[in-house]
């Protein structure tokens, strides 16, 4: 699949990081779990502010199609699920994110990893079947009809569903142990824009002058530069930073 996917970099990809106090996050996953009793995290929390972020940067919110930008009508973001012991992942897509709280994501999310852990879930059956019996030299024309069909125009094709990614995806690389890291495109998507959230670790930082040790968290994120660029990612960067210093924004999905 990898290497029918990608070829040597030739796209315009912009990368960026940004580090976040995760005090106020710990604090509101904490409350959130004693409070309904579910397994909300880190990632539903940034799922959720990010879905806020591009309703608010709609300019990000886009694919490109045959040289033209096209706009996504909703805020559909794609989480990274692991359905088998690390041995496989798959996307599950959550639609209109920027109107749903942490435990809402979270939910869905639950749902439809349960599903695809029981081999429910058709798309990713279906798609599993083509990456194992396909000819492999069928698989770079069918993942070239993929990007048009099912990443440029929303259609169904080949096992997978339209927009399969939806706008954004995210993938929690801390649960790797990793501290940090940035996703690579899949092109066939045709996702504007790839997050990634790291290990949550104690540092010095310095508040009010004084440096203290508090948990922080670095996100990451790989975007396509024709959709994308500098003051965009900036204004992306600052709504997320400004929802995890006060979560409870998120459980008023008109934040």
């Amino acid at each position: 699949m990898a290497v029918a996917t990608w070829r040597p970099s030739r796209d315009g990809r912009i990368y960026t990081r940004m580090a976040v106090d995760a005090t106020a996050v710990l604090a509101y996953l904490e409350q959130v779990r004693e409070r309904t009793g579910e397994r909300v995290t880190l990632t539903h929390v940034v799922g959720a502010a990010l879905g806020r972020a591009i309703r608010t940067v709609p300019e990000v919110r886009a694919r490109v199609l045959l040289g033209r930008i096209l706009p996504f009508d909703s805020c559909d973001i794609a989480f990274a699920v692991d359905i088998d012991g690390g041995t496989d992942l798959a996307p599950i897509k959550v639609h209109d994110v920027d109107r749903k709280s942490p435990l809402e994501v979270a939910r869905e999310l639950s749902f439809g990893a349960a599903r695809a852990r029981a081999g429910q879930d058709p798309h990713h059956s279906r798609s599993a079947w083509y990456v194992r019996y396909a000819p492999p030299l069928t698989m770079r024309p069918l993942l070239s009809a993929a990007g048009v069909l099912v990443g440029g125009l929303g259609v169904g094709a080949f096992g997978q569903p339209g927009f399969p990614l939806g706008a954004a995806f995210v993938s929690n690389v801390g649960s790797l142990g990793l501290d940090e890291g940035y996703l690579a495109p899949v092109p066939f998507a045709r996702v504007p824009l790839y997050v990634s959230i790291g290990a949550v670790r104690d540092e010095a930082l310095v508040i009010d002058g004084e440096v203290v040790v508090r948990p922080q968290v670095v996100i990451g994120a790989t975007a396509d530069h024709r959709l994308v660029d500098g003051a965009h990612a900036g204004r992306i960067a600052g709504v997320i930073r400004e929802l995890l210093a006060d979560p409870d924004r998120l459980d008023n999905s008109h934040h």
